[in-house]
């Protein structure tokens, strides 16, 4: 039987009773923590989660990524709009010349996977160096800035890398020292040894596609698997199999893979992003101008780069830049929303116009981006909305 522990505020009762209903039948648990004008109002916990139990957050690290990208934008240490090659003049390489930080914020950058040649096991994503030199001499597989297609995992290699080369501190570090430690945050890239006896383990009760089955579903909107773009997909996808067993184990907390392994409690995604809105105990993280300027639509209008084009996209994403924005797959609270969602149905996103940050973490990997919005969250996001 779940159990719902935590305090809510006044005012904040509904909220409760929708994350009750909500976790009612999720054996897997789950936090929920809500921020109001850089003040906690909701820090519930369903078990067997704990008030203080921390998970894989999957691509809510997007999230802090993108954040960090920000942080360096204001201080004068980044500029978005230069070429990835003035921080890393390796990327250069094989026509990325013109390949922009933006590009990288804005998954335009025609490297939504590894070379199909050079990635092995999926181990390879726990060697840091690998994983950048593979992405430094692939060739973009569209024209950059005419599409774009999810950055699944490289995102955060290549982001962390420019963040890398200009701090000096590779992304966990850098992240802890500038927003995890100032703000006092249960939150890692690269968790350490200390903290791994309160990750809780996540588990999927939805089976993924095998290789064949996707090779068989693009077949059938008339894709050759064969086909660059389709190859590289599908050979990162069969080498990815194992992610979860790998997301699971000491090896996978230890290691930096920015785009996927931050670790955390819901709490914490909840103060950070009250900090990219607002003061909190202090503290701000991202001044009002860059917030408007970072969850200023760059997709829309984009599609799917040939021969994804073929795909249906029924819910679509969008991204401003670094942050997802809100779509039908993802309703946040509303125009206006930014954050990022996290495969299995992890949550963490501000809405400023409300004053509201929230985050939710869950250890049932129930949800798919693809089949609309999570049913866990609706609930709540309603009780918020109103």
């Amino acid at each position: 039987m779940t159990e719902v522990h935590g305090t809510v505020a006044a005012g904040y009762e509904q909220v409760r009773a929708a994350f009750t209903a909500a976790q009612a039948h999720d054996p897997g648990g789950a936090q929920l923590a809500v921020y109001r004008h850089g003040e906690p109002v909701v820090d519930l916990w369903a078990t067997p989660f704990e008030a203080d139990t921390i998970g894989v957050t999957m691509s809510c690290s997007k999230g802090l990524v993108a954040t960090m990208a920000h942080l360096l934008s204001e201080r004068g240490q980044l500029d978005l709009a230069a070429p990835v090659a003035r921080y890393w003049p390796e990327f250069a390489a094989n026509g990325k010349e013109q390949v922009t930080v933006t590009h990288l914020l804005t998954h335009q950058a025609g490297l939504p996977g590894f070379p199909p040649e050079r990635l092995g096991a999926i181990e390879d994503l726990l060697d840091w160096r690998h994983c950048t030199g593979m992405l430094a001499g692939a060739a973009p597989l569209w024209t950059p800035g005419t599409a774009f297609a999810y950055h699944a995992a490289t995102y955060g290699y290549l982001l962390g890398e420019v963040i890398r080369r200009i701090t000096g501190l590779t992304v966990g570090q850098y992240f802890a020292k500038e927003i995890a430690e100032p703000l006092g945050l249960d939150l890692w890239i690269g968790l350490p040894e200390s903290q791994e006896h309160r990750v809780i383990p996540q588990y999927s009760t939805a089976a993924e596609p095998s290789a064949a089955e996707l090779r068989a579903g693009m077949a059938a909107f008339g894709i050759d698997p064969d086909a660059p773009l389709a190859h590289t997909m599908l050979v990162n996808a069969e080498r990815g199999a194992g992610a979860n067993e790998l997301l699971n184990s000491r090896a996978g907390h230890a290691a930096e893979i920015p785009a996927g392994n931050g670790i955390g409690t819901a709490r914490a995604l909840a103060r950070m992003y009250a900090a990219t809105i607002g003061e909190v105990d202090g503290i701000r993280l991202l001044q009002r101008e860059t917030v408007d300027r970072a969850r200023t639509p760059h997709t829309d209008g984009l599609g799917q780069p040939a021969p994804f084009d073929r795909l249906p996209q029924p819910h679509p994403l969008r991204f401003g830049l670094g942050y997802e924005l809100t779509r039908t797959g993802s309703p946040m609270l509303g125009a206006g929303s930014f954050g990022h969602a996290g495969a299995g149905g992890r949550l963490g996103f501000a809405h400023p116009e409300s004053g509201l940050a929230v985050g939710y973490t869950c250890a049932n990997m129930a949800w798919r981006y693809a089949e609309g919005p999570e049913a866990r969250w609706l609930p709540w996001l309603a009780a918020l909305a109103h």
